[in-house]
């Protein structure tokens, strides 16, 4: 019996979520069922169907790239969306982690500083009758003030510095997901608005990612 498309993504998407991301410590069965019901061989180019599943960051176009399912997986785990959630999300991307978040939360804010990547996953959404998700163009390496307050923020890209503005528009319990540090060195982080004056934050893997485009920049000091 010849197997189908749908048949071997199916295949395929099982074996991500079995080798890839539950042997990365991704274990919520909650984070687990979104990926496997997302269908990410949808958010990726045509000519990149084949590399879907497969354990690395794909480029998207506009010298951006697509986070690996692991990581993708490990960022879902970590902030914890609930139903009743508003999320900003920084880096639209592809559209699949806008996807996968929106499929988890009340509404989903994605900016993106690329019109052309906005359009393309703006039209990915809607082919899966996404609607619980407002696409921005903008610049929101600083946060999205605008759409302020969030119990979710999510970065999609690399900081040298850690986002305290952002971190200031999540409302109290509210978590912030980070990638923090210049190459070689990177952590990615997890900050928690534990009252209005106080935060707390953790460390929770090692990983090195794209820096965001206009990231504030640590001082450098000259000797």
């Amino acid at each position: 019996m010849t197997q189908t498309a749908a048949d071997k993504n199916a295949i395929a998407r099982f074996n991500m979520i079995e080798q890839q991301i539950r042997t990365w410590e991704v274990l919520d069965p909650v984070v687990l069922a979104v990926l496997d019901e997302v269908p990410r061989e949808d958010f990726v180019a045509e000519s990149q169907k084949g590399l879907a599943f497969a354990d690395i960051e794909l480029p998207i176009g506009e010298g951006q790239t697509m986070l690996s399912p692991k990581v993708e997986g490990r960022i879902l785990q970590a902030v914890s969306v609930k139903k009743t959630d508003k999320v900003l999300l920084v880096g639209t991307g592809s559209g699949y982690l806008t996807a996968l978040l929106a499929t988890l939360a009340h509404h989903v804010h994605a900016v993106e500083i690329s019109p052309a990547l906005s359009d393309v996953a703006k039209s990915r959404l809607q082919k899966h009758n996404i609607r619980n998700v407002t696409l921005h163009v903008g610049d929101a390496v600083n946060g999205f003030a605008q759409e302020a307050p969030y119990d979710v923020i999510v970065f999609t890209g690399s900081l040298p510095l850690r986002p305290t503005a952002a971190e200031k528009m999540l409302n109290v319990g509210g978590r912030l997901f980070a990638v923090i540090g210049e190459m070689p060195i990177m952590e990615a982080t997890l900050t928690q608005r534990v009252t209005e004056d106080a935060f707390r934050h953790e460390a929770i893997f090692e990983t090195c990612l794209p820096q965001l485009v206009n990231a504030p920049q640590a001082d450098k000091f000259a000797f």
